[in-house]
């Protein structure tokens, strides 16, 4: 594979982008010390191939480094938080309001800038860092910032918990409410201690950069 060659070129370090899905679904300040536990096929590649690239790294001398980010944001965003910010835009009414959560995600901005600490950092080598932005932020206050960022009022009725894992559980769509629901916190204090790395870019900057590209591509279909 690419690692393989990689060595064989003498490449001195590696970089691999794996997930925090390799530490599970959830839980409440997860650290770069944490077990593994990957709950689905996704998670459980990630950790194969962590593994995989550290008894390469072991055999050649190529220095690993692994980072774990969660969800992450930015222009050109897709899948579950691109339907996000379109609900919001379209102002249906979104049941999340009695959700009382906090999750951790990173801007595009913030993951870039913590990869290019990775490349030469003396540090570095060997380590897992779990990525993330400075601020957590539960569902509805996620919700009210795009919202506020696309100059939308957002409607939260404040639907109990338990009825919405029933009816996104009825409609096949499990992973989608835990992860509007359930409470993932990621802790950067490996990527800090290490390497002196906090995040450049605030979750407010994140969100409205990420909500200007999207008005602008709005714009764009439609000119």
């Amino acid at each position: 594979g690419l690692a393989e060659q990689a060595a064989q070129a003498g490449v001195r370090r590696f970089i691999y982008v794996s997930s925090i899905k390799v530490n599970g679904e959830g839980g409440d300040k997860i650290s770069a010390a944490d077990s593994a536990d990957p709950a689905d096929p996704y998670a459980q590649s990630k950790w194969e191939a962590e593994q995989r690239l550290g008894e390469l790294s072991a055999r050649t001398g190529m220095e690993l480094v692994i980072v774990r980010p969660p969800l992450v944001y930015g222009p050109g965003v897709k899948a579950n938080f691109l339907s996000l910010m379109r609900w919001v835009d379209r102002g249906v009414p979104l049941p999340f309001g009695a959700v009382k959560n906090k999750r951790s995600l990173v801007s595009v901005k913030n993951l870039a800038d913590l990869l290019c600490c990775c490349v030469d950092h003396p540090n570095a080598a060997g380590e897992v860092f779990l990525v993330a932005d400075e601020e957590d932020i539960s569902t509805p206050e996620l919700l009210r910032e795009v919202g506020r960022a696309l100059g939308r009022d957002v409607w939260l009725p404040k639907v109990p918990t338990v009825l919405l894992d029933l009816l996104f559980g009825l409609l096949g769509r499990q992973e989608v409410i835990r992860r509007l629901s359930r409470s993932l916190r990621v802790d950067t204090a490996n990527a800090r201690d290490k390497l002196g790395w906090r995040p450049a870019q605030s979750l407010q900057e994140g969100l409205a950069q990420v909500s200007q590209w999207y008005r602008q591509e709005k714009a764009n279909r439609h000119a």
